[in-house]
């Protein structure tokens, strides 16, 4: 269907678009010199067939309205709009640019609309790097309810045992042990304090002795884990404010905390291990624990992530939901300590 020059009307239904909304709410102002906002204008000039009208609804003056659309025929080199003293209607030039331009403006609407929501509404891909004991041991219980109660949110967890580099990689957030963490992250405790323990199976110790001091493991059948580096790892332990790193030795070598686990459980060695991974054994008697004295307590794994100015939903309602779990497991520490540090992160957050 063709219409005449000047007999647009302001009301089709087909192509209206309230650009009022757009240009009041997103903060559009009457700025010649900006092609977007010139644009808005002569939409919204077209649409009321007249400047008074239009400027009316925009909330500026009749003179900056004109100015824009001046500015944009001029910058276009075609005139756009027939102007007399009693009406306002569109040139053929004009009809044509007015039908391109609704497309374009009801997509930067639709995209405005879509950054409101991803402000206010969990939603889209939670990347996190963590350990696997992490994964299996804390945030794999968790997630059911997560999920349920945010079905806009998709969970993509990456298990790997070395710090990773959180925006290079494009992860939202990370879970490793306090006292890893780099300057500069945020962090959030998911879990109580830790220890290490060493471990064997009762049998392991009755046919190979029980060492009753670091020293003593020399000789005995160590299980020994590899870091990523490539490193094997000492048996770290600390007593009376003495720091005492062994370099043990072993028949066996695992770079997976799991293994290392099975092994001991099956009786093939001593291991040392996060006491909460062997706690359940520790108590049912299939394994038992020494130096116990050279192992005392560290900061446990926390969440971390870039310290930012704006937080998005979905890492703000996956942190909450972790310290709620933590809550129900009797965690009040954590939680305490949680709360003190998000307050923390909010002072330095506010101007």
């Amino acid at each position: 269907m063709c219409r005449r020059e000047g007999k647009h009307p302001p009301d089709d239904p087909v192509d209206k678009l309230d650009t009022s909304e757009l240009t009041m709410k997103k903060g559009f102002t009457m700025d010649p010199s900006a092609p977007l906002s010139a644009v808005v204008a002569f939409v919204h000039v077209a649409d009321h067939a007249s400047f008074t009208r239009a400027a009316d609804a925009l909330g500026v003056s009749t003179s900056a309205l004109s100015q824009s659309v001046r500015a944009l025929e001029a910058r276009m080199g075609v005139r756009l709009l027939q102007r007399t003293t009693r009406r306002v209607g569109l040139t053929e030039h004009g009809a044509r640019f007015l039908q391109r331009v609704r497309g374009g403006l009801a997509q930067i609407e639709s995209a405005f609309e879509d950054l409101d929501s991803a402000r206010t509404v969990p939603a889209g891909r939670l990347r996190i790097t963590l350990p696997r004991i992490v994964a299996e041991r804390r945030v794999l219980p968790a997630l059911p309810s997560f999920l349920a109660r945010y079905p806009q949110v998709e969970v993509e967890l990456c298990v790997e045992p070395a710090l990773t580099d959180l925006v290079a990689e494009g992860f939202d957030a990370g879970i490793r042990l306090g006292e890893s963490l780099a300057q500069g992250m945020i962090a959030v405790p998911i879990g109580p304090p830790e220890r290490q323990v060493v471990v064997a199976t009762p049998g392991y110790f009755a046919r190979h002795g029980v060492p009753q001091s670091p020293q003593e493991l020399q000789g005995h059948d160590c299980i020994v884990h590899r870091r990523a580096n490539g490193r094997l790892m000492p048996w770290e332990f600390s007593r009376e404010g003495r720091d005492l790193d062994v370099a043990v030795e072993g028949r066996l070598v695992f770079n997976d905390a799991e293994l290392a686990y099975a092994a001991v459980l099956a009786g093939l060695g001593m291991a040392q291990g996060f006491a909460s991974l062997v706690a359940d054994d520790l108590a049912a008697g299939r394994l038992r624990s020494v130096l116990e004295d050279w192992q005392p307590p560290f900061p446990g794994f926390h969440l971390y992530y870039p310290a930012r100015e704006h937080m998005a939903p979905k890492l703000r309602v996956f942190i909450d939901h972790l310290r709620a779990a933590c809550q129900a497991d009797g965690i009040s520490a954590v939680q305490a300590q949680a709360d003190a540090e998000a307050d923390q992160e909010q002072a330095g957050n506010t101007p």
